[in-house]
């Protein structure tokens, strides 16, 4: 068990019983006594939980406020995708794990999620700046070489992003029909593919005037995307069509 995650089902288990004895923390986590002491001190060093005598107690959370992200002219359909984030941010459930590929949309998803109990894995430096500028707790940026025309981070190594493993994978792209969906940039596409094999669920977010379009690469086929986010102005015959694929879709 890694250290980011056994320090999420703490904080999980002391959300749900307010305080735990140590010999309580070694008993439910399965870790040593030393393990469950630096974890405990850690956690209070970093404001997340209150170390007492003998074990730990849950702090009172402040009140969640949006950091709101400046959004500019040159987004397009940016109150659609907005308000996609929005949605796609409701999915999300107290201590998961995510993945957040590039894009103005995932951007604004990473405000929504900003602040809140969800650790959030990200190769776009853009996202990832934002979320440790406003103090996010849990933030793991995927490593390689950097590419400034896209602001991500690329692995040389074809293996890298096969060991990151995340409870949703959010992503985007150039279109969408009853095939699946399509990326143009083939290296991005690459890259973020590796990590389908280790995801729970792939949530793809586009703002309706991709629906039905075809364009560059298929990144994924319809039937492993288990749901599509888009905007409400969307082509009802377009919806309809890929509702008969089975896809789950929230129109936002």
């Amino acid at each position: 068990m890694n250290e980011n995650y056994r320090h999420r089902q703490l904080l999980n288990l002391l959300a749900e019983r307010k305080a735990l004895s140590t010999q309580e923390i070694i008993t439910l986590l399965n870790i040593s006594p030393a393990t469950a002491r630096r974890d405990i001190t850690k956690l209070n060093e970093q404001g997340r939980l209150k170390k007492v005598r003998n074990g730990a107690e849950a702090v009172e959370e402040k009140p969640f406020r949006p950091r709101p992200i400046a959004v500019t002219n040159s987004i397009n359909n940016a109150d659609e995708k907005q308000r996609i984030a929005e949605a796609a941010a409701q999915l999300c459930q107290d201590g998961e794990s995510v993945i957040l590929t590039c894009g103005s949309t995932m951007l604004m998803l990473g405000s929504s999620l900003c602040g809140h109990n969800v650790q959030i894995m990200t190769n776009f430096l853009p996202l990832a700046n934002y979320l440790i500028e406003h103090d996010h707790n849990d933030v793991v940026i995927m490593g390689g070489q950097y590419n400034k025309n896209q602001a991500i981070m690329l692995s040389l190594n074809t293996n890298a992003e096969a060991i990151y493993a995340a409870d949703v994978m959010f992503t985007s792209g150039k279109g969408l029909t009853t095939d699946g969906l399509y990326k143009t940039d083939m290296l991005i596409a690459n890259s973020e593919q590796r990590m389908l094999s280790r995801i729970g669920k792939l949530v793809v977010l586009l703002d309706s005037t991709k629906l039905g379009k075809q364009a560059g690469m298929l990144f994924s086929d319809i039937q492993h995307i288990d749901v599509l986010i888009t905007g409400k102005e969307a082509d009802p015959e377009i919806i309809a069509l890929l509702k008969t694929k089975g896809l789950e879709i929230i129109l936002a």
